[in-house]
């Protein structure tokens, strides 16, 4: 059943990457609000995305970041960021991707994720015990370097419902400080499925989350994981990394610096 959840979503993100690849280089009218952005190109790419999944699955509940909820009583329930990286996109950078995840409905775990970059026509596909494969070769988070922390380039996001909350949003900013502090390199994910992506495929060392949005975490959870990272969490904050020893140096950095805020 993964295996069919995970072809879907393949289909469904290629789907969606394509219009995206066709629209980028044409103008685009952005909607710029406080803290988010929004294009047509976001509803049109979500609309193809949700066409495929529905054309497999009819009964399942879907849950869209254009459109919202979907009812459905299908085992699985879907979620879907058919653009990821808004703000890259409408800016002309090729950083922004597609992702479907199917999560069990009652428990929310993800069993079945596809990602797609559409710049680079990636398309990363994971399944829960069936590992991770980047266009059809398997992929580990170790395939990297993995160098100490020190030198390690780390991933960090942060939740919109975060970011419009003040206390929450000072407790980030000390987080972001205290590990570009302690790595080489701290970038700010603007399109959290392509780290958690390169994550994956050991081409990023680590990744930390405070607060993340579904529509992103449930993809990077299952890549993650089935890529053989190592995990540590504490309620909102989620950190990983290609091995055991950067896994614990980030998360007590981050988690000092929560608490020290």
């Amino acid at each position: 059943m993964t295996d069919d959840l995970a072809a879907v979503a393949a289909d469904a993100v290629q789907a969606g990457g394509a219009l995206l690849r066709d629209r980028f280089d044409a103008a685009l009218e952005a909607d710029y609000g406080v803290d988010d952005v929004k294009t047509a190109a976001d509803r049109d790419a979500e609309g193809r995305v949700l066409d495929a999944i529905r054309e497999a699955y009819p009964d399942h509940p879907i849950s869209a970041e254009e459109s919202g909820e979907h009812a459905g009583d299908g085992t699985y329930r879907w979620v879907v960021d058919a653009l990821d990286g808004t703000n890259n996109f409408a800016s002309g950078i090729p950083t922004f991707g597609v992702a479907a995840t199917a999560v069990e409905r009652e428990a929310g775990d993800p069993v079945a994720t596809a990602v797609h970059v559409p710049v680079l026509d990636d398309l990363y596909v994971a399944t829960r015990g069936g590992g991770v494969a980047r266009n059809g070769d398997p992929v580990r988070a170790t395939d990297g370097d993995t160098p100490p922390v020190e030198r390690a380039t780390v991933g960090i996001t942060v939740g919109l419902d975060a970011v419009r909350d003040e206390a929450l949003s000072a407790r980030y900013d000390a987080l972001f400080d205290a590990v570009d502090a302690e790595v080489k390199r701290a970038i700010e994910a603007w399109a959290p499925v392509v780290y958690w992506a390169l994550l994956a495929r050991g081409r990023l060392d680590g990744f930390v989350a405070f607060h993340p949005d579904e529509r992103e975490q449930v993809a990077g959870d299952l890549l993650a994981r089935e890529a053989g990272a190592a995990e540590r969490r504490d309620g909102p904050l989620v950190v990983v990394a290609a091995d055991e020893a950067s896994a614990d140096a980030l998360f007590i950095v981050a988690s000092d610096a929560l608490e020290s805020a």
